[in-house]
């Protein structure tokens, strides 16, 4: 009887469908109105567009925070920024640094490990410069890129004069534009996993653009003014860069086409928070962008191909957040996500189902500087309600978000019974969070 089960295991074993690939390309302060997919735009993004239109578009999505590091936090974790110790933006001047992530906290990248997966991360790390918050040591087989926040020049690739470039943890001084280094190295991860198809991988793609500087390559900026004179050098320089960038994703994409890895790698394509409007970067049809929680500065691009399962033009308004990959992956890969996540899995959705849980949306960000001084400051949205701060010293406002969606409205004042509400809940988010340090232990 014994050998009988074990030949029907093995029989079953051999015709399941293999475990998906999973690849997360993950842009930088990339604003929901600087991808052409969701409606007309200065900017051509036929590359990112089509892993929607080839696959599923979701129009109601949120980063985990408005600014990078909270959001990347969560996005590998599948908790609250502030539950795993990142409330704020980790830096490499540790006086204006404001997050420190917990090392005990398993990542996607660990969970996914222990299945038997290949994991690796190319691109922008931003999550800690020194051990044990380095790539490799957060459950990463491999990992080229750059561990810092940002990049003084995308040619140079260093930030204070320093070299953050590193191939796992050896020093490395790549030449060329870092979109395009992200770009190869990613291509070249993907055709070096095609010779062992037997094991699945799981690769973050993190690129930095279009994150300031704003350096698009010159030919790519000449291009745009000769198609667009009508554009002032700021908006021309960001389209230039946006469309330099989705030129590159186009060439990963490729990269999965030429080795026979495309039928089975689910595509996610996002980013960690709204475009920066300083800099000229487009949020359009939301009020606000980079830094705030209005949705300008939260509601990010989203969208997932996977041929083997998701219907090619598919849609979800489902409205969740980036983190909730976690457990979606997770699923697909036939792991049990642990209970103590805040994420919700999207596997139904790709499957053409639906999505009945429900869950209040939390946001925060700390920051230092005159404007913020080191405090925090939060933002809930329970159904069509969003209960916001959008520094630490303005009072909290209160918007309907199905009758005001640009949150032109404030009902703070009209509607007491909703403001209180949200804000008791808000406050338990604030309790639950401050249970995790943020800041490194002194030994």
């Amino acid at each position: 009887m014994k050998h009988l089960l074990l030949f029907l295991f093995c029989c079953v074993q051999a015709f399941a469908a293999p475990r998906p690939n999973f690849l997360l390309i993950f842009t930088d302060d990339h604003g929901y109105g600087d991808v052409s997919a969701y409606h007309q735009s200065d900017v051509r993004t036929p590359n990112i567009d089509r892993i929607a239109t080839e696959g599923m578009l979701f129009t109601t999505m949120r980063a985990n925070c408005t600014v990078c590091s909270p959001s990347r936090a969560a996005l590998l974790t599948g908790q609250y920024p502030d539950r795993v110790g990142v409330p704020g933006v980790i830096r490499t001047q540790l006086e204006n640094s404001w997050g420190y992530f917990d090392p005990k906290t398993p990542t996607i990248a660990d969970e996914l490990k222990k299945a038997g997966y290949h994991t690796a991360i190319v691109g922008k790390w931003h999550l800690g410069l020194e051990s044990p918050n380095t790539p490799n040591e957060r459950g990463f087989d491999f990992f080229h890129g750059f561990l810092g926040d940002m990049m003084d020049s995308y040619t140079t690739h260093l930030r204070h004069g320093n070299n953050y470039m590193r191939r796992n943890d050896v020093v490395i001084e790549p030449k060329g534009h870092a979109t395009d280094l992200f770009s190869d190295w990613a291509a070249d991860y993907i055709r070096e996993r095609a010779k062992k198809k037997q094991q699945p991988f799981f690769l973050y793609l993190a690129y930095n653009a279009p994150h300031f500087p704003i350096e698009p390559p010159d030919d790519w900026l000449a291009k745009v003014k000769q198609r667009a004179p009508q554009l002032d050098e700021k908006r021309a320089k960001n389209v230039a860069f946006v469309e330099h960038l989705d030129d590159r994703i186009g060439r990963v994409l490729a990269a999965l086409k030429e080795t026979g890895l495309e039928h089975n790698t689910l595509v996610v394509f996002s980013a960690d928070n709204g475009g920066s409007l300083p800099h000229a970067q487009n949020n359009d049809p939301w009020r606000g962008g980079k830094q705030d929680h209005y949705d300008g500065g939260l509601r990010v691009p989203f969208m997932a191909r996977w041929p083997a399962q998701i219907k090619a033009g598919s849609r979800c308004d489902y409205a969740g957040l980036n983190f909730d990959l976690v457990p979606t992956f997770l699923e697909l890969a036939g792991v049990k996500p642990s209970a103590d996540l805040d994420a919700v899995s999207l596997a139904p959705a790709l499957r053409g189902g639906t999505i009945n849980k429900t869950r209040d949306l939390y946001f925060v960000r700390r920051e230092g500087g005159p404007q913020y001084g080191g405090k925090s400051y939060e933002a809930i949205i329970r159904g069509d309600w969003k209960l916001m701060q959008n520094n630490p010293y303005s009072p909290m406002e209160l918007y309907n978000l199905k009758t005001d969606p640009q949150e032109k409205n404030n009902l703070a004042t009209a509607n007491k019974k909703v403001f209180n509400e949200l804000a008791t809940a808000l406050r338990a988010h604030i309790q639950r969070g401050g249970a995790t340090p943020w800041q490194k232990p002194t030994p």
